[in-house]
């Protein structure tokens, strides 16, 4: 009977010692090799994975141990995948609190209103969170991995602020960006008013293009929308500078001359009629809106006044008195 005791006594020293032993391991820092750790768990990985991809990106531990604890508390089947940081002072605990909970860390990515292709392209080239896979490829490359049939890309994408898991890759940002015009665009052709002169949700996207580049005040946007469709119905060439500027590309030196606008090519809107080939920039939502849904008015013609608004006329005579008085600054 004293050796059942004795057997006994130790077991349960025996117990209390292991859990203690575990009690303090769970709430021990772990060692880093650098502070913070950014891991990112890739999609599908296990407990078990997860755990020796955070052993390898320099935290120390026995994996074995992690999916030990995770089994203990039910929580082995919970690791979400994504981006993570690990501070110095972390305990298994909270590692294993952050993976279940899924508290990824987030890159993000502005991409504004009005800039080409090119520019944001650089952009997404030169940002640290993303993985770069496609930032070599040309347009058509880029469109063909995209599975996009397009001539060009330009005014393709929606500009706005992505938020990302890190590490991710910058062909997702582009699919995103997309899709995200794409719908944009649709419910705008959906919303359309009657009897625009555009054959084609594209051919309203160049249009708003050329808007978004005219001016950055939303309250004039629908107005240089109406006097594009106005130009448009009366069959008037449409005589935009932004168009004239991208079709100059690398040329363009920041001053406009004479000699540019008589120099014709696609997107000269000076020795062309209709719409340039492609949009010229990325439009936001409000540029598409205006397109789409134009002032009624009967402009024709409009003039920067120097403060970021525009002043809009339906007769050469009214526009010639307004550049004379906002350009030319005459009494």
């Amino acid at each position: 009977m004293r050796i059942l005791f004795r057997l006994l006594f130790l077991l349960i020293l025996t117990v209390a010692a292991v859990v203690a032993a575990a009690w303090w391991w769970v709430n021990t820092p772990l060692t880093m090799r650098e502070s913070p750790a950014e891991i990112r768990i890739v999609p599908g990985s296990g407990l078990r994975s997860a755990s020796m991809q955070i052993r390898d990106a320099g935290v120390q531990f026995e994996p074995v141990m992690m999916v030990l604890l995770a089994r203990v508390m039910g929580a082995e089947a919970n690791i979400k995948a994504g981006s993570y940081s690990f501070n110095s002072g972390i305990t298994p605990l909270q590692l294993l609190g952050k993976l279940t909970r899924g508290e990824v860390t987030q890159g993000e990515l502005m991409l504004p209103e009005g800039w080409t292709f090119s520019q944001w392209q650089a952009r997404i080239d030169r940002h640290p969170d993303l993985r770069h896979e496609v930032s070599h490829l040309g347009q058509a490359e880029l469109l063909s991995r995209l599975g996009i049939q397009a001539a060009s890309i330009e005014g393709l994408l929606f500009p706005d602020t992505y938020l990302f898991d890190k590490q991710s890759s910058d062909i997702e940002i582009y699919r995103r960006a997309y899709r995200a015009m794409q719908r944009r665009l649709d419910a705008a052709w959906a919303q359309r008013a009657p009897g625009l002169p555009f054959e084609s949700p594209y051919q309203a996207l160049i249009l708003a293009s050329i808007v978004e580049k005219e001016t950055g005040r939303d309250a004039d946007r629908p107005l240089v929308a109406s006097v594009f469709v106005n130009r448009l119905r009366l069959g008037m060439l449409l005589q935009t500078d932004p168009s004239v500027i991208y079709g100059l590309g690398s040329e363009f030196d920041g001053n406009l001359r004479k000699s540019h606008l008589r120099q014709d090519n696609p997107y000269n809107t000076y020795t062309r009629s209709g719409l340039p080939p492609t949009p010229i920039a990325m439009p936001g939502f409000s540029s598409l809106q205006a397109a789409l849904n134009p002032a009624p008015t009967q402009y024709l013609y409009f003039v920067a006044r120097g403060d970021g608004s525009s002043q809009f006329s339906s007769t050469l005579g009214e526009h010639n008195r307004a550049v004379n008085k906002f350009q030319r600054r005459e009494k």
